[in-house]
């Protein structure tokens, strides 16, 4: 399976994304620049946290003018997987692949540790590897991690299990509904705030977020590995 890392101007993380497909998975990634993003030999897209542009003006607001965005939604309609984390999910939803918006977290204080999330949709390209309702714990680091949606738009969320994953502590920092996961209405993008690729291996405190990544390589060896 191949793998693409959008990387702009200010990511933070993909270095770390490199590090678990190539490393840890055992598969291809590559890192594709934002100015000349050709995405369609890719099998999934994603997009690490960071502070892209420097978070000017508010997190990814800047990214969603950015030449690769009209490949992304070319990607995204094919059906194709895309993860956002961290910045990666502000830019999905600055750019409308993703509802919401982000705001400040509630103490206005950037904030970093290890969040309790529990697993809402196992569902999922991204989540069939886990149990429902399991609990897992995965690092998080942000500013703007305040997820907002409106109340009719959440309702459109619950109704069609959208909802991937939920705060179980305090960590929401005033997200709606305790929300630290979402998925687009054709179910092939999916953007969290917490990071799951700082959750891989043992030696770095735990492998919660490994399920995920294994997760959409069953799927793709599901749809395009001939076990005849």
């Amino acid at each position: 399976m191949k793998f693409a890392i959008l990387v702009f101007p200010g990511s933070g993380c993909d270095i770390d994304m490199h590090h678990v497909i190539n490393e840890v998975l055992g598969e291809k990634a590559d890192y594709v620049s934002h100015m000349n993003a050709e995405l369609a030999e890719y099998d999934a897209v994603f997009i690490p946290t960071g502070a892209s542009y420097g978070d000017y003006l508010r997190p990814g607001a800047l990214a969603k003018c950015s030449p690769a965005i009209a490949e992304l939604e070319k990607f995204v309609a094919s059906g194709k997987p895309v993860l956002g984390v961290g910045n990666g999910f502000q830019i999905l939803v600055e750019t409308g692949i993703l509802p919401g918006a982000f705001l400040q977290n509630k103490g206005l204080k950037f904030r970093s540790g290890k969040a309790k999330l529990a697993v809402q949709n196992t569902d999922s390209v991204f989540t069939s590897n886990y149990e429902q309702g399991q609990e897992i714990t995965i690092p998080f680091a942000h500013h703007y991690g305040n997820y907002y949606i409106e109340e009719q738009s959440l309702a459109g969320l619950k109704e069609s299990n959208r909802i991937v994953f939920t705060y179980t502590d305090e960590i929401g920092d005033g997200s709606t509904d305790n929300i630290a996961g979402v998925l687009n209405e054709q179910g092939n993008v999916l953007g969290m705030m917490p990071l799951p690729e700082r959750a891989v291996e043992e030696i770095i405190g735990g492998t919660d977020g490994l399920p995920l990544f294994n997760s959409i390589l069953k799927r793709w060896n599901e749809k395009n590995v001939n076990h005849a």
